[in-house]
This record gives C-alpha cells, structure tokens and sequence, in this order.
C-alpha cells in the first residue's frame, strides 16, 4: 500500500506549532534575553562568531528538516495533533530527540554570536524542562500509541547524543 501524500493540514499545523514552540522557546525569548545585541568579541572574533553561526545554522536546518518529516508523516510534532505513524526517518535514523537538539543548539550559538552568558541557564532550564517533558509524556505517549515499534525504535536510537551512522 503506498504512503499517502502529506495533507495541507499537517503543513499548516507543523509551519504554526513552528512558530508558537521553537519559535518563541528559541527566538523570542533568546531576543527578550540577549537584546540580540552584537557583542565586540575583539581579536576571538574571526573564531567565536563563525562558530556561532554554524551553530545556529546546523540548528535551524535540522529543526526545519524535523518539522518537515512530520509533516510528510502526516501530522504535527504538537501532542494534539500527531503523526500517523512514527517518524524514524531523516535526522530520527541517528537520535530520537533532534528538534530539541536543535533548539538547545540555537540558543547556545546566540549565546555565543551575542556573548549572552543569561542564554547558557536558560538553555540549562530548557534542556531540563525537555528532558522532564520526554520522558513524564512524550516516552509514555509514543510507547501507548506505538507499543513495541517505539520500544524497539528506543533502544536502537540514542536520545540524546547522536549516533553518526544509521543501523541502515
């Protein structure tokens, strides 16, 4: 049976929880914290700004990349309106959590780029406040809706570290 396309609704609804979740955990708030002010790294410059870029590059793109995988998998990272089925491709072959990687790198490269150490404790309180959430309700979730898919997705996966290549 062939995989249905994705609809209008689950790129709708993934384009808006963009904006409401990522959006403000790692651009409005960042903004209220830092000012997004320049910071004059001096003579570091030529080293700490490339850097941070990178990082915030290499984030946004795996965010959108993870938004897109849930949209072609028919729904929305947004608990009320989810996939069809569970998503372990692209960014989710090497670990199980990239959109919250890529927040935490987002916000950690605008530390860098704007010399904001106020953005390394609220990255520290975002990481918990994750963490807290994955494994109170998002683990528990998947497991009931999945069963042993997700349990055995889980224990190939790694959560929070990478792996670099896929068991494909």
């Amino acid at each position: 049976m062939a995989k249905a396309a994705p609809s209008a609704r689950a790129w709708i609804g993934s384009v808006v929880f963009l904006v409401l979740a990522p959006g403000v955990v790692a651009g409005f708030i960042p903004w209220f914290i830092s000012g997004w002010r320049w910071y004059d790294w001096g003579g570091a410059a030529c080293a700490v700004v490339p850097i941070a870029w990178i990082a915030i590059t290499i984030g946004v793109g795996f965010l959108l990349h993870a938004f897109a995988l849930f949209a072609l998998h028919r729904g929305t990272p947004a608990p009320v309106a989810p996939t069809e089925t569970l998503v372990v491709t692209g960014a989710y072959r090497f670990v199980r959590n990239p959109m919250y990687l890529a927040v935490l790198t987002i916000i950690l490269g605008q530390a860098l780029l704007f010399g904001s150490w106020g953005l390394v404790p609220y990255a520290v309180m975002v990481l918990a406040a994750v963490v807290a959430f994955v494994k109170g309700y998002e683990e528990p979730s998947l497991t009931s809706t999945y069963g042993q898919q997700y349990l055995d997705y889980r224990r190939n996966v790694p959560g929070w570290w990478p792996r670099l290549r896929s068991r494909d």
